[in-house]
This record gives structure tokens, sequence and C-alpha cells, in this order.
């Protein structure tokens, strides 16, 4: 019997009471399938059968059966690992990752720097589920914010406070294989204070590392020789040396504001198509420097310098010479402030078209990004009372039995979750009027030119999140039919269970 028929039958024996909720599904207003509770969710990632989601939960890690989308079921749940380690446990769990062939499971910590406390990768044998154990531990000198890993190497975040470097180890002996930062691309970066070069997030596909270096941008690094990686291309990478000159009055914003806040990325299966989030937020004009640039961006009608920031869509197909194709704006928010409603991109994930997307407080969308150059919204929910969304992560296409997964941080006394979602078009039934605005299928996008086009004509009024309009028509039959020939071609000799 398969996994996936397996954990079907025991979840229909043993029912949702037991273990999450359910909620109606397809056919209805757009609304979750159901939901388990998970304290400290935080990463999600999906096994290559579609039956297993692995969730980073802060103090630990845990496996969800979602092979009945309606009913997800924790099947193990492990808090406080390493407890028995002089320095353990291993804290602020904040990622996992699976490898290709879904049986082993980085988990690493902790994602900000704690002195005194141990810090390194844990791989987890979860061939079984329900019964992951423990293969080894690698321990490092760098807290670990985040990781990847393919094909037996784990790529890590190595922020180290000093160079920030991708550490490329190897899984099985620890060995660190490789190590690249931006040094090694131009010696000036290294007079950049570290705190506004973090190396946040890493994704690979095929022999590329996709680096998401916050203000120093998304960088493109060969790692095909793990011993020596090679820059290769650059995202909005900005001059070093106007970095490094700016006082520490223009420093102490810098992180949390735009431009900048390159927070992660991922490539649809062709690697041609690149999306890049930013996560950012606003400064009211009294706490700002200058008010120069103010907008109105609170339903109070308050004025702010910066904001959440967006997805925006890139051809790398040249990655020295990577071409804006869209950005994807995020959802409005009442008080876009750090201490405020958070409704800036986090993470996504691009298959067969399709981007999975999630803002925190602002929900989960997906939109169809088979013509980059104009991405559709094709389904959003959202409640901020209830969800902020770490993550979106597809574990079986199609209309009528697909689904992904989404997991939520909570919000005030509501719980940590993972939530399953349909993977169909749809509208959320009366959504939540902490904001107000219009609603389509499209959302806010932005040309590559900057322009941007209302179809407000499109539009119905309803109550809650954001605008919705669209923006660009240029043609790209030509590069979407290279980039669908070689995606058919298998460029990454294997399914992408990354949260990408």
């Amino acid at each position: 019997m398969r996994r996936r028929d397996a954990l079907k039958a025991v979840g229909s024996v043993l029912g949702v009471g037991v273990f999450g909720s359910a909620v109606t599904a397809h056919p209805g207003p757009y609304e979750p399938y159901g939901y388990v509770e998970l304290e400290g969710a935080r990463e999600a990632v999906v096994s290559s059968d579609d039956d297993v989601a692995y969730v980073a939960t802060t103090t630990g890690y845990a496996s969800v059966d979602v092979s009945v989308p309606d009913r997800p079921r924790v099947l193990a749940d492990v808090r406080e690992p390493l407890s028995n380690h002089e320095s353990g446990p291993l804290r602020q769990i904040y990622d996992v990752d699976l490898d290709a062939d879904s049986d082993t499971l980085a988990v690493v910590g902790p994602a900000n720097s704690r002195p005194g406390a141990v810090s390194g990768v844990l791989l987890s044998d979860v061939s079984d589920p329900a019964a992951p154990e423990r293969v080894s531990f690698h321990e490092t000198t760098y807290s670990i914010h985040n990781c990847f890993l393919r094909d037996g190497v784990v790529y890590l975040t190595g922020n180290d406070g000093a160079e920030n470097p991708l550490v490329l180890l190897d899984a099985a002996s620890g060995e660190t294989l490789g190590r690249w930062s931006l040094s090694d691309a131009d010696p000036a970066w290294s007079d950049v204070p570290a705190s506004l070069r973090p190396l946040h997030d890493v994704f690979v596909r095929g022999d590329v590392a996709h680096l998401s270096l916050w203000d120093a941008g998304t960088w493109l690094v060969d790692v095909s020789d793990p011993a020596a990686p090679t820059a290769v291309g650059s995202v909005e990478e900005p001059d070093p040396t106007a970095l490094s000159s700016l006082s520490p009055s223009e420093r102490r914003g810098r992180p949390t504001a735009p431009p900048g806040n390159h927070h992660y990325s991922a490539t649809d299966e062709s690697g041609d198509l690149l999306a890049v989030g930013k996560e950012s937020w606003a400064r009211r004009v009294e706490d700002a420097a200058t008010s120069e640039n103010a907008t109105e961006e609170g339903t109070a009608g308050e004025a702010y310098v910066g904001g959440p920031s967006g997805i925006d869509l890139w051809d790398v197909s040249d990655p020295a010479a990577p071409e804006r194709l869209s950005t994807i704006a995020p959802p409005p928010s009442p008080d876009p402030t750090y201490g405020g409603v958070w409704t800036t991109a986090h993470n996504f994930q691009i298959r067969d078209g399709r981007l999975y997307s999630s803002w925190y407080q602002g929900g989960v969308k997906r939109h169809d990004v088979s013509d980059p150059r104009e991405p559709k919204q094709i389904s959003w929910w959202r409640n901020p009372d209830e969800a902020r969304f770490w993550s979106a992560q597809l574990a079986a296409p199609g209309a009528r039995e697909g689904f992904f997964v989404a997991s939520s941080m909570g919000v005030d006394d509501v719980s940590a979750r993972l939530y399953t979602f349909p993977d169909h078009a749809g509208r959320q039934a009366n959504p939540p009027t902490v904001l107000s605005g219009e609603e389509t299928t499209e959302s806010i996008v932005v040309t590559a030119t900057g322009e941007t086009r209302d179809r407000s004509e499109t539009a119905t009024r309803t109550p809650g999140f954001g605008a919705a309009v669209a923006a660009g028509s240029l043609s790209v039959a030509g590069w979407l039919v290279r980039r669908r020939a070689e995606a058919t071609s298998g460029a990454d000799g294997g399914k992408d269970t990354r949260r990408s």
C-alpha cells in the first residue's frame, strides 16, 4: 500500500475531530479546506508524494498528514531537539527543508544569533514521517536563518556578522565543501556594514544558487563545483561604496524600509523566471528623517515613508543581464509600520505557471504567471485577526482535487496553524473589513517600465483587503515557448519540494 493510501485510510477511520478542523470546500466561496493547530509554526515544505507537510515550529519540527486535505493531522511533533547537548536544545527553528527523495529533512537554527546557544543543522530520517529519527548533527559557529537541501548538499545562510557567506555542507559528513560571500565578487563589500547585507535565504535550481542578500540585492551563484562557487549575475545590485558611506542615522532605518530588503527568491521549473520577494515596512513621517517622499498608506490618512513590498518577476535566462518583467504589489495595510498590520511579501513558490504566495496578515494568494509580464490574481484568502501567513507551498496541483498548504504564525490569542487551501480560482465570501478596497481576479501589477494601468471598470466593490488592478501587455510568447520547452526537458532533474 502506498503511503498516501495508508494515510488516507487512517484519516478516514479516526475522523476529523481528533486532529484538525474541516472547512466546507469547493464548490462555493473560496476558503480553506481545513487546518490543524501547531504551536510555533514557521516554514512548511511538502513531500514529493504530496502526502506529508514538514513544519518548523520554533522549538522543534513536526510532520503533518495532508493526504486528506480537509483532515490534516499531526503525525509527529518533535520539541527541543538536542536537549542533551551542553548548549542545547536547538532553538529558534524557523526553517526546514527536504532533500529530493523526501526521506531526509534538514532542521536548522537558531534563526538569529543567540550567544551561548548551540547552532547547526540537524539531519533527520523521515522515511517514516510518524517516527523521525536523528541521523546526524553538524554544529556551526554561526546562526542559520534558512537552508536548502539538495542531493546531499546543505546550503546554509552563514550569517557570522562579518562576511555572511553562503556555506555548502556535505550532509553526510558535515564537511564544509565551499563558501561564497559578496567580497568574493567585489572586495568593496567588506566595507559595507554586515547588518545591511545579511544572507537571509537561499534557493537552488540546478547548478545555480539564488541568494537573498537584503540591501545588497539578489545574487545568482554557480554551485556546479561546490568547492568553487562563482557569481554569474545579480538583480538590483547597489553600489557597495554608496552603502558603506551611509551615516549611522541613515543606516538605522535601512533594514526595515525600502529600498533593498531582498528577502526571498525562487524560480520556476526552467530556472528562467525568477521571483524576488522583498520584506519591508513603513515609518510614520514624524519618525522619519525626511517627509519629502511621504505617501498616504493608512486607512486613517496617516503619511508614511516606505511601506510593505511585493514580489518582482524577472527574466534571468541570461543571468548576466536580468530583465524585470512586472511587480505584484502587496495588499495595503491600515498600519504598515513594523508594529502594525504586516502585509509585506513573505515566502512563496512557483509551480506549473502558478505563483503561491504568503503575505503575513495580508493572506495567501495564487497568481497565474504563465505570462509573467501580466500576472493575474486567481484567488486570495485573508483574515488578519486569525492568520499571519509565513509560507505557501503547493501539495497537489489541479482545480478538482489539488491543494496547497500555508503555515500561519497565529495572531494574538489565535494559535499558529497549518492550513490547506484549494488549488482553484475563487473569491472569498465576506472578506474582513479591516481595510476597504476593490477586489478583482487580478492584482496590482507594475510593468517593467514602472507604469501602473488601472482597470477599475472590471472591479466590483467588496469589503476586504486592497484594490486590484493590472498592467502590461507586451508579448512574451517566444520567451514562454523557450522556457516551457526547457522545463519539459527536466532542467531540474526532479520535483521541487522547496518552499520556493
